[in-house]
């Protein structure tokens, strides 16, 4: 059976990069790739009665432009080096943006949304752009993979997982992070920051657990103390030059706690390192 890989476009230079990285990253593996464009008019919003909705003419010019965008994208595709293992399916959809990927999401059981941080409407200082960070939290069904602008795919040198072992994972909730490492043969290196000077016995079993989660593929584990934990995250990948981060997304903890809006300048150094954002399935 075909993994299916959701990615938006905006038609962007990030959005291509993402759909050639998602390409690239998946060679091997037979894909159906769902290439999604969703078109809206500013300052619409179905839920306001004060704002009119736009007239049919507008709705019909908007339409036409976004399939005309398509049809050059799937042209620009044409060129691009065929693999025997991929297929593709182009949507055009009318709706705002998370709600349409979410119902593409249900609809075609997407396994995995891959998109590029920075998008046509991102100014250049943005470090993650404001559609990436928010699908990661908003795109709860599955995992999504952010890729920053310009760059280039190579199989990950490493993958780093940031991890309290303060949470039991299950295996469903890391199969992504398992699936990249053993197809790029990429090793997970589990990062672990830690306060005190021994792990607790919860900690302890959620380790073993998190180990044979983990075990079809290569990880070792990383320990730092007495650091922040997001100074900690971006010390780790600076100094090692790591090619990718995976987290799990706890909505309102470790996950939260990095990507408040203070920390995305501090993130800086991160706009070179894809983003893996897997979610608790408990939440």
């Amino acid at each position: 059976m075909k993994k299916r890989i959701l990615i938006p476009t905006d038609f962007s230079k990030n959005a291509w990069n993402a759909l050639k990285y998602a390409m690239e990253l998946y060679k091997r593996e037979n894909c159906e790739f769902f290439i999604l464009h969703t078109y809206y008019h500013s300052g619409y919003s179905k839920d306001s009665p004060l704002i009119p909705e736009p007239t049919e003419k507008a709705q019909f010019a908007a339409k036409e432009n976004a399939e005309k965008n398509m049809e050059r994208l799937k042209v620009l595709m044409s060129f691009y080096e065929e693999n025997d293992n991929h297929t593709f399916l182009y949507i055009v959809a009318f709706g705002s943006f998370f709600d349409t990927m979410n119902k593409t999401v249900e609809m075609h059981d997407i396994e995995l949304v891959i998109m590029g941080t920075q998008g046509e409407t991102d100014s250049n200082n943005v470090i993650l752009g404001s559609n990436a960070v928010n699908a990661m939290e908003k795109i709860r069904n599955c995992p999504v993979l952010a890729i920053p602008p310009n760059v280039l795919f190579k199989d990950p040198n490493e993958i780093v997982f940031p991890t309290s072992f303060r949470t039991h994972y299950k295996e469903k909730e890391l199969a992504t992070l398992v699936e990249i490492s053993r197809c790029t043969n990429s090793p997970i290196r589990i990062l672990h920051v830690q306060k005190g000077k021994t792990l607790n016995e919860a900690q302890q079993k959620n380790k073993v657990l998190l180990e044979s989660i983990l075990d079809p593929a290569s990880f070792t584990h990383h320990t730092l103390y007495n650091i922040d934990l997001q100074d900690g995250v971006r010390c780790f990948v600076q100094s090692r030059e790591s090619e990718m981060i995976a987290i799990v997304n706890k909505k309102h903890n470790f996950f939260g706690s990095i990507f408040s809006n203070p920390m995305l300048k501090e993130l800086g150094m991160h706009t070179t390192v894809p983003l893996l954002a897997m979610h608790d399935l408990r939440n």
